[in-house]
């Protein structure tokens, strides 16, 4: 049997931790190959080994039956291995075509060649079902448009092996069905694709061969038409996985957050909350459904502080907080695990125990005069790291060193950890794999049971089904209606998310 990639028996050992033990990836021409595994299973890792920008410490590579030792990206390249990475490597302020061409720039007469380089594109773009105007700017895109540039990025250097790092990560549901068309024409037209994900529906509809890797070992490698979501999970985390959280029924009491009549602009100034109307109670879940971009972003900007109303009041047990500064809103009690984990969730230089304690350092035990008192920040990382689950080799490993999951659980433990009477939770589970879904979903179903209120803003449906006490439905920047998730389903969902109306618009009780 011939594959296009042969990854036999890898090892790669960074200080304290052994990422990828004997692990064995086979690839075939044209198909979709899932790699699968928990966060900091070692398949970043894997892929970067593939794509040059590490190196073995053991075992041999083959592309197309021959061995190869790639020492570096340029030289994937020329082997013709593409990687889309899970944050993607663009210039902001450039257009589409400079982004693409960038180091492989076509000249005429000595000069850039932007003209030719952008026809080029259009035609790829044609082929391949990417719609893209190669003379936009990439700070003007959504991120699943961006994210096509990187494909295309890499097809135009002539990749026909390409690999999708957690490719549906910051995807709405409309752009992850794309992605799949996308994908499905590229393996059509001859190319293959490694996926790393953890989603299981994703494999089930896309993939062709499935490999399971756990704590850096290779499990096993399975047909995907000849498993199912159970034992793929099973394979992953070691165990069985819960798929439907289980929950008590809520038993809610007094408002702890009311939103009356909120307006609120966006970078442009543009209204995007227009009146949103909105209340919580103590113990209770209240999960928001839309399509992104409806100003769920802005709504919850501006209930942390991140971003000044324009008019409206947002009320935590009472107490008018929208004039309040971020820190003394986060001292009245309302916790955020941000949707932008790096933008807004950690100082990735940080180590990852000074992150766990960014929201508390300044207070004792961890400060006394001004003087930070590492042994008991030492202390509760240690605890929070061995509580979530944080795969990291110490507490002293800077945050960027993480896996995007890992980064993820240490912001929910730092936030969960200070049991906030509101907690904000903001894509709470992206880039988790369903082990660390199952024990976030607990997590917050644990603090709904304290009395606590939740606000959970998620594009996945089902999480809003399966957490939700209640579902607000926000349409351009509104809230249109609420349902009882015990009487709705995804359909119906996503009919209101598109402005549709039900007969009986009510309080989902």
């Amino acid at each position: 049997m011939e594959y296009v990639i042969e990854m036999l028996n890898i090892r790669k050992e960074f200080p304290g931790i052994v990422a990828n033990d004997n692990i064995t990836l086979q690839v075939k021409k044209g198909e979709i190959h899932a790699l699968l595994g928990e966060n900091g299973a070692g398949k970043s890792t894997l892929m970067n080994i593939l794509f040059g920008l590490y190196q073995p410490d053991k075992g041999d590579i083959k592309v197309k039956g021959h061995k190869v030792k790639i020492t570096n990206p340029n030289v994937a390249n020329k082997l013709g291995i593409g990687m889309v990475h899970q944050h993607f490597m663009l210039v902001q302020n450039f257009t589409v075509t400079e982004n693409i061409i960038l180091g492989n720039e076509p000249t005429k007469g000595g000069k850039v060649n932007i003209k030719e380089a952008a026809k080029n594109i259009q035609e790829i773009s044609e082929k391949y079902g990417l719609a893209v105007d190669p003379f936009a700017k990439i700070e003007d895109l959504s991120v699943g448009v961006q994210q096509r540039v990187e494909i295309l990025k890499i097809l135009y250097q002539g990749a026909d092996i390409l690999i999708f790092d957690e490719p549906t990560a910051a995807l709405t549901p409309q752009e992850i069905a794309e992605l799949i068309k996308i994908m499905k024409r590229l393996v059509h037209e001859g190319k293959s694709i490694i996926l790393i994900t953890h989603k299981l529906k994703e494999i089930m509809s896309v993939c062709d061969q499935c490999t399971v890797i756990r704590k850096g070992t290779g499990i096993k490698t399975v047909k995907v038409a000849d498993t199912n979501p159970n034992e793929l999970a099973s394979l992953m985390v070691g165990r069985e996985v819960l798929f439907q959280t289980d929950k008590k029924e809520a038993a809610p009491k007094e408002n702890v957050l009311t939103v009356d009549q909120l307006v609120v602009k966006d970078v442009r100034g543009v209204e995007v909350v227009k009146g949103l109307n909105l209340k919580i109670r103590a113990g209770e879940i209240v999960g928001i459904a839309g399509v992104d971009g409806n100003g769920q972003t802005e709504l919850i900007e501006a209930i942390t502080g991140l971003r000044k109303s324009t008019s409206g009041s947002i009320q935590l047990r009472g107490k008018e907080i929208s004039s309040m500064k971020t820190r003394k809103i986060t001292e009245s009690g309302v916790g955020h695990i941000p949707q932008d984990r790096h933008k807004h969730g950690l100082v990735l230089d940080y180590t990852i125990g000074d992150n766990i304690v960014l929201q508390t350092y300044y207070k004792p035990p961890f400060s006394k005069s001004g003087i930070l008192n590492q042994k008991k920040i030492d202390e509760k990382a240690k605890a929070l790291i061995k509580e979530f689950d944080v795969r990291t080799p110490s507490d002293y490993t800077p945050a960027r060193a993480l896996s995007g999951g890992n980064q993820q659980k240490a912001i929910i433990a730092r936030e969960v950890d200070r049991s906030p009477d509101l907690l904000i939770a903001a894509q709470p589970t992206r880039g988790l794999d369903v082990g660390a879904i199952e024990f976030i979903h607990a997590k917050l179903i644990d603090e709904r049971d304290k009395g606590k209120a939740v606000l959970l803003v998620s594009m996945e449906l089902e999480e809003i089904l399966n957490l939700s006490d209640r579902i607000a439905v926000i349409y351009e920047g509104q809230i249109i209606d609420i349902v009882n998730p015990k009487e709705t389903n995804e359909q119906e969902l996503g009919f209101l998310m598109a402005g549709g109306k039900r007969e009986k618009a009510g309080e989902g009780r």
